[in-house]
């Protein structure tokens, strides 16, 4: 099979769908790949790396397209990329559906299969393409919340640890898989008084043992959430449903409970957003500010660390791509039941249940 990868062109996108050694891994089975120029450039690898794991420079992302069975990305494709992609093509990458008729529609329109990194699901229900970028959008999630929390950047003025004599910030985590808990791991590292929220009492007990012990649980609620907010500095949201638009746990009117230079830091803004007043911003403009309050709603937080990110992914998704480009994609899904429910459309039909009533369009199960 002829894979491509194409350079990312969304605001501030640094990562790439594949380090070199993956590349090398798809040549050594026979596959043939054609890589973008400078399309790892961002991530810190070079076109000579490429060429080195036996891939074919290209000058432009059409010739990518053009030649390639195959697109491995990380982002959805944009706009100017919708022309692009034709019938039969298989793209594996991040889609997020859920929020975005009219990629959604696009897709359809294409022809194409599209295979979503953050629906391909496990028995056990974890998805293994989502966890690495979780991880890591997790831990930037603190991060960016205690750097906005400065007063020179919108914030309280409030230091995450506090100092002897003065009261550490208190962060509210809201959602406990996998972005959750490694946001609320290294707030805890900082020093801040942290609580987790979440609907599984299973998973707050997990949590309470695991966590540090300045990292309280509490279940979530509507009632809870609104009496944490008076005193909170930071909220992140790590809401998922696999597929689907996230819930709305802050909702307007809750702004007014909290003090002016509070931080909300949305990580399921790719899946619409846990916070009501969210709406998607990029690393050039990660901020903005509604009743005093600081919204940070970057739709892909991993850019910004694209050599980690890029490198995490391709840990996870080699295995997948490889599967994919080994067998074709109808025997892969075949014979890995996760690989199948990452299918989200083909051929014209949405194939994705979550996705198809998001928009209220006609559902295809799969096996049709």
């Amino acid at each position: 099979m002829k894979v491509g990868i194409p350079k990312e062109i969304k605001n501030n996108e640094n990562r790439v769908g594949m380090t070199p050694s993956g590349v090398a891994e798809l040549v050594k089975h026979g596959h043939s790949v054609v890589v973008q120029h400078t399309a790892g450039e961002g991530s810190g690898f070079s076109d000579d790396e490429y060429k080195r794991a036996g891939a074919s420079i290209l000058a432009n992302i059409e010739d990518v397209y053009a030649e390639a069975e195959m697109i491995v990305k990380v982002k959805e494709p944009i706009e100017p990329e919708y022309k692009l992609i034709r019938k039969g093509q298989v793209l594996f990458t991040y889609f997020h559906f859920a929020c975005d008729r009219p990629l959604t529609d696009a897709m359809l329109q294409s022809g194409a299969t599209c295979i979503a990194y953050e629906t391909v699901e496990k028995d056990d229900r974890s998805l293994p393409l989502l966890i690495p970028m979780s991880e890591v959008a997790g831990r930037m999630a603190t991060q960016n919340g205690a750097y906005y929390l400065q007063k020179t950047k919108g914030g309280k003025g409030k230091l995450m640890a506090g100092v002897p004599g003065v009261k550490p910030v208190k962060v509210l985590v809201l959602g406990g898989g996998t972005v959750g808990e490694a946001a609320a791991r290294i707030a805890a590292g900082m020093g801040a008084d942290v609580t987790i929220s979440d609907v599984s009492l299973p998973r707050l007990k997990q949590l309470a043992a695991e966590l540090p012990a300045n990292v309280h649980t509490l279940y979530s609620s509507e009632h809870n959430i609104r009496k944490e907010l008076p005193d909170v500095d930071v909220v992140i949201g790590s809401v998922l449903i696999p597929g689907d638009a996230a819930p709305k746990l802050i909702t307007r009117d809750m702004l007014s409970l909290m003090e002016p230079g509070t931080v909300l830091v949305d990580v399921a803004i790719d899946q619409g957003g846990c916070f009501e007043t969210s709406r998607p911003t990029t690393h050039s403009e990660p901020i903005y500010i509604i009743d005093g309050i600081v919204h940070y709603a970057v739709a892909n937080i991993p850019g910004a660390v694209p050599n980690t990110s890029t490198t995490a992914l391709t840990n996870a998704t080699l295995r997948y791509a490889l599967a994919l480009a080994d067998k074709g994609w109808q025997q892969a899904c075949r014979d890995d039941k996760s690989l199948l429910r990452g299918v989200n459309i083909v051929g014209g039909k949405c194939t994705y249940e979550a996705v198809a009533k998001v928009w209220g369009l006609p559902y295809t199960p799969l096996s049709l």
